[in-house]
């Protein structure tokens, strides 16, 4: 009997089945380890041929590259919305009171942006942290939206804007050929959209599409959350009143506490407060203001306010956190 081998679907890529236009994943458990394996394979070669600082930025819009050698003290930072993967080690992400774990074959999937505290959690010489973060491209992903047949069930439940999914099957193949673009630059201008729009696909109609899909909404309450957290945003060293941002969200001032809370674990105060302490850690660690002057800029009246909050997020006040640097 002749060798059929060379004939088999791989199992851990999507068949294309005819004018249905449906894509079916053949997956199994090894097919999984296999892709992921791939992954980790792939950031590692990229981290060891390529200079500079971590994390690297690379010429995949949007695709950044993380790798650690050892497990890092927390820190804090914007997150985007973005599909962040651990290939190998560990991490956690606090987003005001809620901690999200995730490791190899796991993403935490960010549906809005907002103020964050992650470290990662496991890394050595040996097994290095190694990380990949895929900003969405929100536009695609409301396109991709309105194109699905079915659309997922709105998560109306928890309104979280994150959320910690399997890495595997389909998506996984999709995030390691954008990895893999990146050894063929002519090709990433044409490929790198497309594997957006695949990877929108999936996150979609995925178990968690229903929080992927409330963030992009044009009328949906997280959308609404997201135009405050837009002004707030634009206007973070302003003083900005509960009843002005449940307005831009169009509802009343508490159900917009309420549902701003759901959305991103914190207080429309908190969340200023964070955006405007990032701001002046910025500003300082940059040169671009003392202490005093950097208080001042992102909104601040009281300088000893401003050290004691500063103190409070940071673990310092800001002239002894600027020796750390």
């Amino acid at each position: 009997m002749p060798d059929l081998t060379p004939f088999l679907p791989n199992p851990a890529r999507p068949l294309h089945f005819g004018a249905a236009h449906r894509y079916y994943a053949i997956t199994d458990e090894r097919g999984d380890i296999a892709v992921k394996n791939a992954l980790a394979d792939a950031l590692e070669c990229y981290t060891d041929t390529h200079a500079g600082e971590n994390p690297f930025v690379t010429a995949v819009e949007g695709l950044t590259i993380l790798c650690s050698e050892h497990e890092r003290p927390p820190s804090h930072l914007i997150m985007k919305p973005a599909l962040c993967v651990v290939a190998q080690g560990a991490k956690w992400t606090l987003f005001g009171n809620r901690r999200y774990d995730y490791g190899p074959g796991q993403a935490l999937v960010v549906s809005v942006e907002m103020p964050a505290f992650s470290r990662v959690a496991k890394a050595s010489s040996d097994q290095p942290f190694l990380g990949v973060v895929i900003e969405f491209d929100l536009g695609v992903m409301r396109d991709v939206l309105a194109h699905l047949g079915t659309p997922p069930a709105l998560d109306v439940a928890t309104g979280h804007g994150v959320c910690v999914t399997d890495f595997a099957g389909p998506l996984s193949d999709c995030v390691l050929r954008m990895v893999r673009l990146l050894d063929t630059p002519n090709a990433i201008p044409v490929l790198a959209p497309m594997i957006m729009r695949e990877i929108c696909y999936w996150l979609l109609t995925g178990p968690h599409g229903g929080e992927v899909a409330n963030i992009v909404l044009a009328n949906g309450h997280a959308q609404r959350i997201v135009s405050a957290i837009n002004t707030l945003r634009e206007r973070y060293a302003e003083t900005v009143r509960i009843r002005e941002l449940a307005a831009v969200a169009r509802m009343s001032p508490s159900a917009f506490h309420r549902r701003f809370k759901a959305l991103t674990a914190m207080t429309p105060l908190q969340y200023q407060k964070r955006l405007r302490l990032l701001a002046a850690r910025q500003l300082m660690v940059t040169g671009a203001a003392n202490a005093e002057m950097a208080a001042w800029r992102v909104g601040y009246e009281s300088p000893s306010q401003f050290s004691r909050e500063y103190a409070r997020m940071f673990g310092a006040p800001p002239r002894r956190d600027m020796t750390t640097w």
